[in-house]
């Protein structure tokens, strides 16, 4: 059948005009077998969507987008649960900062969060609850739960950053606060209101310290501060002193040589001079003074144990 010929002949009714089409076998069937696949073809998808458009087949699809729906859920909600777990890690840690910053616990409550009260959303007013209550409790828990870890987190960054600030604050003070003593040697004189002066041989006030060593010895800044004078003052000599902030000052007497200029910046520490007896000084050693807001104190009381060089 596919070897032969076949003519095919098309005359028109209103004009005399005549068509003629000679095909072979072989072509004839390849028209009628691609014909033959595009009706089967059009037959099977009309089938397909027919059974889609069924209540049963779109049941079966919603049942299966609520099973995927709600294991996302699930795993949204495990993963809230990890979150939780590491606020409250971030809570212990904020708690230990505050308390070295000197600073009150946050309260357990106030940690909390929590919501409640007139104007907070309610189940029953979630959509997807009236149309799935399983499926809509399990977002409206996801929902709150993510609201409450972003207030949360939100709070503890706060307090963390308010806990760092003081911790600072708090350290700066302590790298202000004249803790060591400024020199090695022998302390021979302490601070008192009343001491028998070496030259003067009267009872005078003795606002610092005198620690003996030999001629040449390093003199280091107590403190971190300014060098707000380094010169020569009557009475001790050589001096240097230093502003270290928050009302503190030192003052370094009767040196032999300085080692550093008003206005400079220095760390605790620092050789800023050496040990030696100008003034009014019998034998090398330093005088070391500590004031507060320009009142002489004991030097002796911010002297940290251990903290002599």
């Amino acid at each position: 059948m596919f070897g032969e010929k076949w003519t095919v002949q098309l005359v028109s009714d209103e004009r005399d005009e005549f068509r003629q089409f000679t095909l072979r076998g072989r072509a004839l069937g390849a028209i009628a077998g691609g014909a033959g696949f595009f009706g089967i073809s059009l037959l099977v998808l009309m089938v397909i969507f027919s059974v889609r458009a069924t209540p049963a087949y779109e049941n079966a699809q919603l049942q299966k987008e609520n099973a995927l729906l709600q294991e996302e859920l699930r795993a949204i909600r495990d993963q809230v649960a990890g979150l939780e777990e590491s606020l409250d890690g971030l809570a212990r840690k904020d708690s230990e900062l505050r308390i070295l910053a000197g600073l009150d616990s946050i309260d357990e409550e106030v940690l909390q969060v929590g919501v409640g009260g007139p104007g907070s959303p309610s189940l029953e007013d979630e959509a997807l609850y009236a149309l799935n209550p399983e499926t809509g409790s399990e977002a409206f828990a996801a929902r709150y739960d993510l609201h409450a870890l972003e207030r949360r987190s939100r709070l503890l960054r706060e307090s963390m950053t308010e806990a760092a600030d003081s911790l600072t604050a708090h350290r700066d003070l302590l790298e202000s606060t004249p803790s060591i003593l400024p020199t090695a040697g022998m302390l021979t004189s302490g601070f008192t209101q009343a001491r028998m002066h070496p030259i003067h041989n009267r009872a005078l006030p003795h606002e610092g310290i005198d620690i003996s060593a030999p001629h040449g010895t390093a003199i280091m800044a107590a403190a971190n501060g300014r060098i707000s004078f380094a010169g020569r003052r009557s009475g001790y000599g050589l001096v240097v002193e230093i502003d270290h902030g928050y009302g503190f000052s030192t003052l370094y007497g009767h040196a032999s040589q300085l080692l550093v200029r008003a206005g400079q910046e220095v760390k605790r520490g620092d050789v800023i001079a050496q040990v030696g007896s100008t003034g009014l000084a019998t034998s090398p050693h330093l005088h070391y003074e500590v004031r507060i807001n320009g009142r002489p104190v004991n030097p002796m009381n911010y002297v940290i144990t251990g903290a002599i060089p």
